[in-house]
């Protein structure tokens, strides 16, 4: 069986739980990118790539943020909530500056543009998304945005840029996919494993 991990911290904690089922040390060598032991291939690859080589069978599962699945609309199961990873998403805009409430359309700059498009559509407030691959609590310190849709673990990145959080619009942690043919052609196996995991990371 094929396992698509993402890279870092989220990667370490889910070697761990299949080091606590197998009994065995689970550990991408330095710059390697696919591990193979105790039957399964672990491929080490970007958070934001591990839905998609699911969903393109690439991989029969995978371990990826619920906000990926969401913003990528992935076609694939979600087995599992590992509970790793815990963050959400957030609307953020300058400390104290409502004006953008008042305002006929607003500017929203994100990389989650799906997901920020799709919450301001349900709210009936129009909304040009501006996608930003990074830095994105600078857009509306110079005014390129009235506010961010960004992922907040802690709320210090925005506390210390002079933002802070002003709607939640979901919650995220890591959860447990598979592809929907692996999971029909393979489905005792990966059923076994869900429960394994279930039990080893008390979830």
């Amino acid at each position: 069986m094929t396992v698509a991990l993402p890279k870092g911290r989220i990667a370490n904690e889910v070697l761990a739980i299949f080091k606590k089922i197998f009994n065995e040390d689970f550990e991408f060598e330095s710059r390697k990118l696919i591990l193979k032991k105790a039957g399964f291939t672990f491929l080490n690859v970007r958070n934001w790539d591990v839905a998609t080589y699911v969903e393109k069978q690439a991989a029969d599962i995978g371990v990826v943020g619920f906000d990926v699945i969401t913003e990528l609309r992935s076609d694939v199961l979600e087995l599992l909530d590992l509970g790793l990873g815990k963050c959400r998403i957030s609307v953020g805009g300058i400390k104290g500056d409502e004006s953008y409430k008042k305002k006929s359309e607003i500017v929203v700059a994100s990389k989650l543009k799906n997901i920020a498009k799709e919450y301001f559509s349900k709210k009936g407030i129009p909304a040009q998304i501006i996608k930003l691959n990074g830095s994105i609590e600078l857009a509306p310190l110079v005014g390129l945005s009235d506010v961010i849709v960004d992922i907040v673990e802690t709320g210090s990145t925005l506390k210390e840029n002079g933002l802070e959080e002003k709607e939640v619009i979901m919650h995220s942690s890591a959860r447990l996919i598979a592809n929907k043919n692996s999971f029909l052609t393979k489905k005792p196996q990966i059923l076994e494993l869900v429960e394994r995991i279930r039990e080893a990371n008390g979830a």
